[in-house]
């Protein structure tokens, strides 16, 4: 069967214009294009919504891409999200504060959040779901406990890369350290976290969990000038939520959910 030179014209420019899309590594807009073109043709789209159309599928593969990217940095235990907590199973929440929290205004100003409470009551739970929040929204977070921070800190100063372990822990958004005061902490490991915190201090957001009542730092960590400074750091502009509430069993099909009481503002020094 012959093939005319206007059917040849087109399936030339077919090709051309697919080859271009490729060179400019758009490829799942290349990919889309014959359907693209052909959803056209039956709904009689006009030449810019086409447009917009293959571009847009574009657009949505390179978020998800860049979305995948930031899960993957982020090291998230779970892939919880606030929509997890059952606020219902604890009369005493205040749903309203952590709400205020989900929107991310704190990460605005370089707030930090302080959730404290008991072993199995939902800090993690609640520190993952904001986490999972902000990268949603774009925003680089981490997420470690604070048994890895140190022992990444250590190592880090034995290999002679402690400015490149600096910088790492400074570059996110949002940095969760979880478990503060669940695992003693190595002789430098105090003075590690707090040299993080230093350097995040009033640039970025940090999220800290514990077990380890605010008045009982000192005590806790082994250094009195080092806790001092970790608080006043951490406190100068912070929300503290402090959590109470039942513990699930280890095993249960629901997560650890818990209650958030005694929620201040921002405190100041």
């Amino acid at each position: 069967m012959s093939t005319s030179p206007m059917q040849m014209s087109e399936a030339r420019r077919f090709q051309q214009l697919r080859g271009h899309l490729s060179y400019l590594k758009l490829n799942d807009a290349a990919e889309a294009l014959n359907r693209v073109l052909d959803q056209a043709r039956a709904e009689r789209m006009s030449l810019t919504a086409a447009l917009e159309r293959l571009l847009e599928i574009e657009v949505e593969a390179t978020e998800a891409r860049r979305l995948a990217a930031r899960l993957r940095f982020a090291c998230l235990p779970e892939p919880w999200t606030l929509n997890d907590f059952d606020f219902a199973a604890q009369p005493g929440v205040d749903e309203k504060l952590i709400r205020d929290l989900a929107t991310l205004r704190f990460l605005d100003d370089a707030s930090n959040v302080l959730f404290v409470g008991p072993p199995g009551v939902g800090k993690t739970m609640l520190s993952v779901a904001l986490g999972r929040a902000a990268v949603d929204a774009g925003h680089r977070v981490y997420f470690t406990t604070a048994a890895e921070l140190a022992a990444k800190c250590h190592k880090a100063a034995l290999e002679g890369r402690w400015k490149t372990c600096m910088r790492f822990f400074a570059g996110p958004k949002l940095l969760i350290i979880d478990e503060l005061g669940y695992l003693p902490l190595p002789e430098d490991g105090a003075s590690a976290l707090f040299q993080v915190i230093n350097q995040r201090y009033l640039k970025s957001s940090t999220i800290l969990t514990t077990n380890v009542g605010i008045a009982d730092w000192a005590g806790a960590f082994g250094d009195a000038t080092v806790a001092a400074a970790m608080l006043d750091r951490l406190l100068h502009r912070a929300a503290v939520a402090g959590i109470d509430g039942p513990s699930y069993p280890a095993g249960s099909t629901a997560r650890p959910r818990g209650g958030v009481r005694g929620f201040p503002g921002p405190a100041r020094r």
